[in-house]
Formats: structure tokens, C-alpha cells, sequence
């Protein structure tokens, strides 16, 4: 586990994926240790990241812009950051600035891994022209 008193990450392969699990706060103080875990993931090659909320109580807008900083380098290594389980209060944030259209937001971590799956066989199955 990384991370201080109030926030920490604790990381986890599933089916191929990297999965973060945050808890606490996640704000400019410890935004920082959010970039080093997202940066060690893709520093591997991988692509696949799934973040898990369930146990986060408080998302600022620094926090925010870790996903923002990603998103794009991850989406063109033909990845994906997809985020799941939110408590209310943090989802509310994430809708506010217009996230959900951007990003794939899911309310169970079991579904945002199934379309990392999905989305794999359809690649792999695509005929080219």
C-alpha cells in the first residue's frame, strides 16, 4: 500500500487489468503519489488501468486532473483508464466537470473490467480492409 494517513492506493492486477483501489482524500497533497502509481503502471507497458473509488471520501480538482493528464497517452497506447464503485459525493464531482463523457464510468468494478474485455475481442477480431 502507498500513501499516507489520509490517502492511500493499493494496487492489484485482475484479469489483465491494473487495478488502483484509492481511500481517503485524494487532493493536491497526495495527488502526487496518484501520478507515480498511474506512471509506474504505464512505465511496465501496461495500458489497462481501472481505478476503484469505493474507499475514496473526497476528490479535489487536483485530483481530477491526474486522470486528465493520463487519459490521452493511455488511449493512444490503445488502452484504457476506466473508473468504477463511487460514492455519491465523489461521483457528483466527477459530473459536475463533465467527466462521465470522457471518461468510462461504471458503478461496479466487475463491469468496467468486463468492457476492458470486450473492447480486446473486438480488436482482436477486427478485418481489415
Amino acid at each position: 500500500m502507498i500513501g499516507d494517513n489520509k490517502f492511500s492506493i493499493q494496487h492489484k492486477e485482475v484479469e489483465q487489468v491494473d487495478c488502483l483501489y484509492l481511500r481517503g482524500y485524494l487532493d493536491a497533497h497526495t495527488a502526487p503519489v496518484l501520478e507515480s502509481a498511474i506512471t509506474d503502471i504505464i512505465g511496465k507497458g501496461q495500458n489497462k488501468i481501472l481505478v476503484n473509488f469505493s474507499e475514496l471520501d473526497y476528490i479535489s480538482s487536483a485530483g481530477l486532473g491526474v486522470f486528465m493528464a493520463f487519459i490521452e497517452d493511455v488511449r493512444d497506447s490503445g488502452g484504457d483508464i476506466k473508473l468504477a464503485d463511487m460514492k455519491p459525493k465523489v461521483f457528483s464531482v466527477f459530473d459536475l466537470l463533465g467527466f462521465p463523457v470522457l471518461f468510462d464510468i461504471e458503478k461496479e468494478e466487475k463491469t468496467a473490467i468486463e468492457k476492458f474485455s470486450v473492447k480486446d475481442s473486438a480488436t482482436r477480431f477486427k478485418i481489415k480492409k
